[in-house]
C-alpha cells in the first residue's frame, strides 16, 4: 500500500465554498491508469489532476494529466489552476511562472497581483452546426443553429440573454446520450461580459461548477461579438466563478483566484 499527497481547492473564487473543488495529487512518477481513474471516481469532483515532475533541464516543468470521475479529458482550467496554486503555496515552487506538458499542448500559468493566477491556454476553433436532435430535447427551445468544438467535443448555444442561461434546466438523460460530448451555453451578461454554463454527464458531471477550459472558446467568440481583447467572465452555476479572459491571438489568458480547502493524503 502506498501513501499520497491529496489537496482540494476551490478554483475561480476567493473564498471557499464557491467556485469549482479540484483534487490535486503529486507524484513522483506516473500510476497505473486504471488506479488513477479509480482515485478519481472516488474523488468525485469534477476533476482530479495528477502531475510528475519533468527531467531537469526539460523544456518543461511538470507532466498533467486529468481526471474526471469517468474518463480522463484533454484539458481542465479549473484544476490546473488549482496545480499552480499549490504549487506555489504548498510545494515551494520559488518563480512567478511555470509550464505544464499536457495532452493539449503547452500550458503555462504565471501569477499575478492579488492572488491571481493566469492560465496560458489555446485559442480552440469552432465551427457553426445544426444544433443535434439529442440537444434539442435535452434543452427544448434551444437555436437550430450551434457551435461545435472539434478538439474538445463540445457543442455550444448561444441563448437570448443571462436569465435564459441562468434559467436553463436540461434534460440530463438526454445530453448524457451524447457520450464524451459536453454542452455549453452562453449569453451577454448582464454585470459581466457574458456569462456561461457547462453540461458534461456523459464524463459523469451534470453541471460543471467553473469551466475553465470552455473559456478556451469562449473567450474568441465574445471577443469578436464585443470588439474587444479583454473579458470578464461570469460562469452562473450554483457555486459561481469569475475569469477574467484575454485573446491573445492564437492563446487565451484565463485568470483566477483560487481559495484552500484541505490538505491530506490517500493510502491505495
Amino acid at each position: 500500500m502506498a501513501t499520497f499527497s491529496l489537496y482540494q481547492v476551490d478554483a475561480f473564487t476567493d473564498s471557499v465554498f464557491g467556485g469549482n473543488p479540484a483534487a490535486i495529487v503529486p507524484l513522483e512518477q506516473w500510476l497505473d491508469d486504471g488506479l488513477m481513474q479509480k482515485i478519481a471516481k472516488e474523488n468525485n469532483l469534477s476533476e482530479t489532476a495528477f502531475f510528475v515532475p519533468e527531467p531537469e533541464g526539460a523544456e518543461y516543468d511538470f507532466h498533467i494529466r486529468w481526471f474526471t470521475p469517468g474518463a480522463e479529458v484533454p484539458l481542465c482550467g479549473h484544476a490546473t489552476l488549482a496545480t499552480a496554486w499549490v504549487l506555489f503555496n504548498r510545494l515551494g515552487w520559488n518563480r512567478d511562472s511555470l509550464l505544464l506538458r499536457s495532452k493539449s499542448g503547452p500550458l503555462g500559468i504565471t501569477r499575478k497581483t492579488g492572488g491571481w493566477l493566469e492560465l496560458d491556454f489555446p485559442n480552440l476553433a469552432f465551427e457553426e452546426t445544426a444544433t443535434p436532435e439529442l440537444v434539442r430535447k435535452a434543452l427544448p427551445g434551444a437555436p437550430a443553429t450551434a457551435f461545435f468544438v472539434p478538439s474538445d467535443t463540445n457543442y455550444m448555444l448561444v441563448l437570448d440573454n443571462e436569465a435564459a442561461v441562468r434559467e436553463a434546466a436540461p434534460d440530463m438523460d438526454a445530453l448524457r446520450a451524447l457520450g464524451n460530448q459536453g454542452l455549453i451555453i452562453t449569453a451577454a451578461g448582464e454585470k459581466s461580459d457574458f456569462v456561461s454554463r457547462y453540461f458534461a454527464p456523459g464524463f459523469g458531471i451534470d453541471e460543471d461548477p467553473v469551466t475553465g477550459s470552455i473559456h478556451c472558446v469562449l473567450t474568441p467568440y465574445w471577443a469578436e461579438k464585443l470588439a474587444r481583447e479583454t473579458l470578464v467572465a461570469h460562469q452562473v452555476s450554483s457555486r459561481g466563478g469569475i475569469l477574467k479572459c484575454t485573446l491573445n491571438g492564437d492563446r487565451v489568458g484565463i485568470a483566477g483566484q483560487v481559495a484552500f480547502y484541505m490538505e491530506g493524503s490517500i493510502q491505495v
